[in-house]
């Protein structure tokens, strides 16, 4: 059997239609119009013009779940790990995780990240661990996708550092918890 991959070739005469859907904005009238905010007038990609936005304080919380095995769960509680200090290395990784978001998320802006703060909760009773990561800025956009990001690192670099003892771990419930600063206002996910 074998496979073949075919690339797609940018094309700037194509113009791209979103799917209808409820991605609009109300104009100075008040009518509802549609837009994406990372496509330009002429249906391609951008990466938004920030410059006009006021510098707020933005702090964004994430957290995720690794579900495990028993022998897993107590390998990394008990730090008999083969690859190290399991739960410190993950802090580590979901450090630079938020810091590299820009590279990794297309339409991500590189920020100047005033703290980064990591917490890992035992949840003894299903096996699991619960990274927690805080994400603070003094800027003109949001760090909700650098939290998200800290966190999804933070959780594959326990994957990475325990998988020889336990390959079925799941990865689960990667949300955004809170959020605040910017036009948008705060945001907190009901529980």
């Amino acid at each position: 059997m074998s496979y073949s991959l075919s690339f797609f070739s940018y094309n700037p005469s194509h113009k791209f239609t979103p799917p209808s859907s409820n991605l609009s904005k109300f104009s100075a009238s008040g009518e509802r119009t549609k837009m994406l905010t990372h496509i330009d007038e002429n249906n391609r990609p951008k990466m938004v013009d920030v410059s006009d936005k006021g510098v707020t304080t933005r702090i964004a919380v994430a957290s995720g779940v690794i579900k495990m095995s028993r022998e897993a769960f107590d390998a990394i509680k008990n730090n008999t790990g083969k690859k190290g200090p399991v739960l410190q290395t993950a802090v580590v990784g979901a450090i630079m995780g938020a810091k590299k978001t820009s590279e990794l998320i297309p339409m991500c802006h590189p920020l100047l990240i005033s703290g980064i703060n990591c917490d890992i909760e035992e949840l003894t009773e299903i096996c699991a661990y619960k990274l927690t990561v805080s994400v603070k800025i003094d800027g003109k956009t949001g760090v909700e996708m650098e939290a998200l990001t800290g966190v999804s690192v933070g959780l594959l670099t326990i994957y990475d550092m325990i998988k020889a003892i336990d390959k079925t771990m799941q990865i689960t419930d990667i949300a955004l918890e809170s959020k605040s600063g910017g036009k948008s206002g705060d945001y907190v996910r009901s529980k």
